[in-house]
């Protein structure tokens, strides 16, 4: 016979746990392990306190939400782990010299630190770009989104033909090198190919030496032309790619880069300078010509003049609304407009369902009529 304790502890064993889906806004979670990838670059990982499936479009970021120095600072990252992993999401982090948010990442986030994060957000994914036949291309730390793009493949068994070209500095600069070997060794579909930049002293390497150029590609992916090409990686990487693929005539509409920086950017940025400025512009305009702008949370309004942003109005009433990017991209200065006309020019960082729930960016969103925003 059974025992009835037993009975009882596995019925408590298999109750269901309640879990909410991750949409895009803050949420409130923990780090739960940190990954030394190479010398200079780790990987944070992240749980919520509730169990919540954090399932997102590989290749999309979030914006963490921190304190440095007793100053509220934001910053996007890509989400670098798969989505096919679905109670945590993971971003890995290039320590940059003088970077104030990736130095403070490295030596200050660790098991048990508490942060709120925005996202996820982006246009820069593989499921709105599905393709047979796929290029990856990444330079450094760019790497992040087309890897979870390749995990997410990998553990979904996808019958996506990848090829996957990394260019580093240096061998010990190759980031996820052991995890990219395993795919490529269980994969026939997975084509690896890695390019460093200079050699080091005692260190091995069988891979191919330089820069990515045109000789290179046709030698590794003699049907790139044929190919949906993802590519993140520095500017300048990611300029000479474009170059290259033109001169070919490659049709542009099957490439699809990461067009979030890594360079940090204020959270305030000059947001007082640039409401001084349109200050004394305003003054010289006629008062039709002006518009207002109520925040309702506040009770503050203003007038503005024609063509003049919604974040730029808050922050002439010292009405700080936090953005990571002022290029709508991250999503973070996401507000409500209850009321008026408004034109909004975004890169991605907002929904279609937020802007038909009558959500815009206050960054890029500027004032076409009178409007009331909540906030």
């Amino acid at each position: 016979m059974t025992d009835s304790t037993s009975v009882s502890a596995n019925v408590d064993y298999m109750a269901p746990v309640n879990t909410q889906t991750w949409m895009n806004g803050r949420h409130n979670v923990r780090c739960v392990k940190v990954i030394h990838e190479t010398w200079d670059v780790r990987t944070f990982c992240f749980m919520a306190q509730q169990p919540v499936m954090f399932f997102f479009k590989p290749g999309q970021f979030v914006t963490l939400e921190l304190e440095i120095e007793n100053k509220q600072v934001m910053r996007s990252y890509t989400i670098s782990s798969s989505p096919s992993v679905p109670y945590s999401f993971s971003i890995t982090v290039k320590r940059v010299p003088g970077g104030e948010v990736s130095n403070w990442l490295h030596d200050n986030m660790t098991v048990g630190t508490e942060l709120a994060v925005h996202g996820p957000v982006g246009n820069f994914n593989c499921i709105d770009f599905a393709a047979e036949k796929v290029l990856l291309l990444s330079g450094g730390v760019g790497i992040t989104p087309l890897m979870s793009m390749a995990r997410w493949w990998f553990d979904t068994n996808a019958e996506v033909d990848m090829t996957f070209i990394h260019s580093a500095r240096s061998p010990r600069d190759v980031i996820f090198s052991r995890e990219l070997d395993h795919m490529a060794a269980r994969l026939d579909n997975f084509g690896l190919y890695l390019i460093v930049e200079r050699m080091e002293n005692g260190l091995p390497w069988q891979g191919y030496r330089g820069y990515l150029d045109e000789a290179k590609l046709e030698m590794i992916s003699p049907d790139f032309m044929e190919r949906e090409i993802f590519c993140c990686g520095p500017a300048p990487y990611m300029k000479a790619v474009k170059n290259l693929l033109k001169e070919r005539g490659f049709d542009m509409s099957h490439y699809h880069e990461e067009s979030f920086g890594e360079t940090p950017v204020a959270v305030v940025e000059d947001a007082i300078e640039q409401a001084e400025v349109a200050l004394a512009e305003a003054e010289a305009v006629n008062q039709e010509d002006l518009l207002r702008v109520e925040f309702t949370n506040s009770g503050k309004s203003i007038q503005i003049t024609q063509g003049e942003t919604l974040h730029n109005a808050a922050a002439k009433l010292d009405v700080m609304i936090p953005k990571a990017c002022g290029m709508g991209i991250c999503g973070t200065c996401k507000v409500l407009v209850k009321e008026g006309e408004t034109l909004m020019e975004h890169n991605g960082g907002i929904t279609d369902e937020d802007v038909e729930d009558g959500y815009v960016l206050s960054c890029c969103t500027v004032a076409k009529s009178d409007v009331v925003i909540e906030y």
